[in-house]
């Protein structure tokens, strides 16, 4: 299989070297990732800026491509420019934190694996839970499984997987659970200081995880140590609301909007 990686935690980030050292003996791999990290930056693309593209090696040898530009950038650019025949199968991780509630709509690691499945490649984001000491070990093998799912389970259109692995030793994680997408929310708090100059900034200071969802939701799984995978859609629009706004008739109630 040829396999394109990519995250946005760098090129040089152990996750990533994880996921190539567990694959590199059975798939074809190509590395794209961005030159630094890239966290938090959502579904942003390049627009103002070029975007450059230089080679890096790993030992003395050709590990892959840092692009100056995000996650979305890196896979624009693979797919489109760099790899020729495009990839079959997309993975973006493995991500240091897990992606679960909204937090997947700020998330880089996500935003690849979406990238992916606009251009039409089955695509992944892989996350493991923040550890004292991190041990990417078990999610770079589960990432075979991932592989096989991608391939055989025929998803829709413009589905990705986004899969979560708790941040707990392999023995004690209690199975695999197909989970939907919950509504929790970091809260953030900032610090105000001030520059030698007087002037006024912010420093993000601490975040605090708000539970909100149902119980067969990402972040209630992960808490019973469950591995979650969840299908995840770029259409962002909610069905119900539109049917309801079409069934008031709304937009009979504006008037003249000459």
């Amino acid at each position: 299989m040829k396999i394109l990686l990519t995250n946005d935690d760098g090129i040089h980030a152990p996750g990533l070297f994880a996921l190539h050292e567990a694959l590199k003996s059975h798939h074809d791999l190509h590395i794209v990732a961005p030159e630094a990290e890239m966290s938090a930056v959502g579904h942003a693309i390049t627009l103002v800026d070029p975007i450059r593209v230089k080679t890096v090696h790993k030992n003395g040898d050709f590990f892959g491509y840092a692009v100056s530009g995000t996650p979305a950038d890196c896979v624009k650019i693979a797919v489109q420019e760099i790899l020729e025949p495009p990839p079959d199968i997309i993975l973006s991780g493995i991500n240091w934190g897990n992606n679960v509630g909204v937090n997947i709509l700020y998330s880089g690691t996500v935003s690849a694996a979406t990238e992916g499945v606009f251009l039409g490649i089955p695509s992944a984001a892989i996350s493991i839970g923040i550890q004292k000491k991190p041990d990417f070990s078990f999610a770079a093998r589960f990432s075979r499984q991932v592989i096989r799912i991608l391939m055989e389970s025929g998803l829709k259109d413009g589905t990705a997987l986004n899969v979560n692995i708790p941040p707990v030793s392999p023995e004690m994680i209690s199975g695999v659970c197909l989970a939907r997408q919950g509504t929790s929310r970091f809260e953030e708090r900032f610090e105000r200081r001030r520059d030698p100059r007087g002037n006024v900034y912010y420093w993000l200071s601490g975040e605090t995880f708000i539970e909100n969802g149902n119980p067969d939701n990402d972040s209630a799984a992960l808490k019973q140590n469950k591995i979650t995978i969840t299908p995840i859609h770029y259409d962002l629009t909610a069905e119900g609301e539109l049917s309801r706004l079409k069934a008031a008739r709304v937009l009979d109630k504006l008037g003249d909007i000459s």
